[in-house]
């Protein structure tokens, strides 16, 4: 079956739902989604979003870009960082107006909290800038917009999973997605194609994403043979839920968490004396890994303790009551009276899909755009958050970027941008894909191949990292991948074949961690999250330049294109 539609956006997050928004006002709109849409992972977007309000104090958007200039270790291109922190206040109102229910101030006003790496007058202090709705934010950014999707008569094509981007001759005409509740391919066939695909944390064993979250976007865009870029720069979160690694919101910090190692000590005074827990999440992150490798960890094991019991019950259950709930149900921990565990856990993707500012992707160190190709959110590079990304700016580069490349796809349609002709073997590239997973012999597990990924992955591509393990890392994944070929899949039905689809899924990440750990073993240095042990120290001479990653038969190939500096020259961070 064909569907013809102008836009056809894969992914309903935040990032997709606000694109569908803007596209639906004038042409007509598809989202695709391997989840029902108010079940895309940015409702697991619990601390806020940025914009320099000024609410609670003076803030501007100079200092706002300043900031993420400076979190993004220079990595991030500024002048995609500029129209972020530029649009962000203008994007927030509309949320607000749209009916997000933010939390408010006496005088009626957005609420705001202090976040890591969000300082004032140009990183002098902590700033009240993250605008939130309890620790709930995701949740009722994505209702909000899903509501405001349906309105507009955008379709929806829910538990509908992608097998294969259809780009020929650098233009794309659309995607083959399988039907998860009844069985059967579907090629949707469009004048734009948009990936908000989501990010990958899948791939390592404590992480904070969603069970769906396995990179597929970024593994089908390797598989039509275009670029990933910057997919070295993984961010862990300072505070993941020991040992599982479940979400505890920046918010908790912003509050004014504490973090202790076993010796009862707030330790960030030795690492970032100036800005303790509110430096940004590479800082923190490995600041905590240092403790529980030199031994501070709390009884010597894994994990460091969050303190909130200071801040009060009333505070704690007004302005975290989803963290209480959830610490109590997967720890049965009590936050307003005792310690929490936590760990740093494998959380967002800086790289992704290379995309310019209006959410072109682009092809080549030159930037050539592929045409009617477009992506945003966490599955796409722009670069704003370089090597490592500040809280609460994930959910506004979405919101800001998403909204941009919207109102891109229309303006191209509207300037006469037509549907390109599908491939003829369109239709065949889906059922050769399915038939080959369904036929495989072998008594391969896939269980059991994700599990030693996501294990190897925690320690050979953690928080820190080396030659050695790094390329001990590679030949693991290519052992896997060969494993991966002998594994069969015992249900052969259509409707819900989750094991199916579990396959799928286990060979995309595959696909994208050899390009992870590839780029990763090439950047000598240590900037942002990438933090080599190896090689200590930031090397801008040879490497403020962005990465570019190929899938090829013969394994991964890189390029470099240059970052995009306008207004801060690279300087040494200090917090």
């Amino acid at each position: 079956m064909v569907h013809e539609h102008d836009v056809v956006i894969v992914g309903a997050g935040i990032a997709g739902l606000y694109a569908a928004l803007e596209s639906s006002r004038s042409v007509d709109t598809a989202v695709l989604s391997k989840v029902y849409p108010t079940r895309s992972h940015s409702i697991s977007a619990q601390g806020g979003t940025a914009a320099p309000l000024g609410n609670m104090e003076d803030d501007s958007w100079e200092w706002h870009l300043y900031d993420t200039v400076r979190g993004s270790d220079y990595l991030g291109d500024q002048d995609a960082q500029e129209i972020l922190v530029r649009e962000a206040g203008e994007v927030a109102f509309e949320l607000e107006h749209m009916g997000v229910p933010f939390s408010r101030t006496e005088e009626g006003k957005i609420a705001q909290r202090p976040f890591g790496g969000h300082y004032g007058n140009f990183g002098k202090g902590p700033i009240r800038r993250c605008c939130y709705a309890a620790d709930r934010t995701g949740h009722a950014m994505l209702h909000t917009l899903y509501e405001q999707c349906t309105k507009n008569d955008v379709r929806f094509y829910s538990e509908f999973f992608v097998l294969s981007l259809l780009v020929e001759n650098n233009v794309c005409s659309g995607v083959v997605a399988w039907d998860m509740k009844n069985g059967g391919l579907h090629v949707f066939h469009g004048k734009t194609v948009m990936f908000a695909t989501g990010g990958y944390a899948r791939a390592w064993k404590v992480n904070t994403n969603a069970l769906s979250n396995t990179g597929d976007g970024m593994a089908l865009v390797l598989q039509a043979g275009l670029p990933l870029e910057d997919m070295e720069f993984v961010q862990y979160h300072p505070t993941g839920l020991y040992p599982s690694g479940v979400l505890v919101t920046e918010g908790a910090r912003g509050e004014g968490g504490y973090l202790i190692n076993n010796e009862g000590k707030r330790f960030m005074e030795k690492y970032a004396p100036a800005k303790m827990e509110l430096s940004p999440r590479d800082v923190v992150s490995r600041s905590i890994q240092t403790e529980i490798n030199e031994g501070r960890g709390i009884g010597g094991k894994g994990y460091v303790h969050l303190d909130m019991r200071h801040l009060g019950k009333q505070a704690i259950m007004e302005k975290l009551p989803q963290i209480h709930e959830l610490i109590l149900k997967f720890s049965g921990i009590d936050a307003i009276t005792d310690f929490v565990p936590i760990l740093p856990t494998a959380h967002y993707a800086m790289g992704g899909i290379p995309a310019d500012v209006n959410g072109r992707v682009i092809m080549d160190p030159k930037n050539t755009p592929v045409t009617g190709f477009y992506a945003a959110g966490e599955g796409a590079c722009v670069s704003v958050h370089g090597a490592n990304r500040l809280g609460c700016n994930s959910t506004m580069d979405c919101a800001v970027y998403g909204r941009r490349s919207g109102r891109s796809m229309a303006r191209h349609i509207q300037g006469g941008g037509e549907k390109a002709s599908l491939p003829k073997d369109a239709l065949d590239r889906g059922k050769a894909k399915i038939e080959d997973f369904l036929s495989r012999k072998g008594n391969e597990n896939p269980a059991s191949i994700r599990d030693e990924l996501q294990q190897t992955m925690m320690v050979n591509c953690g928080v820190f990292r080396e030659e050695k393990l790094l390329k001990k890392q590679m030949e693991i994944i290519k052992s896997l991948g060969e494993r991966f070929q002998r594994v069969q899949v015992g249900y052969k039905g259509k409707r819900f074949n989750t094991e199916l689809q579990d396959v799928i899924e286990l060979g995309n990440m595959l696909d994208f961690v050899e390009a992870i750990v590839a780029s990763g073993l090439a950047r000598t240095e240590s900037r942002g999250a990438h933090s080599r042990t190896d090689f200590p120290k930031r090397d801008d001479v040879n490497w403020l330049k962005h990465t570019l990653a190929w899938k090829t038969d013969s394994g991964i190939r890189l390029d470099y294109k240059p970052v995009v500096i306008t207004k801060y020259k690279p300087e040494e961070r200090k917090f």
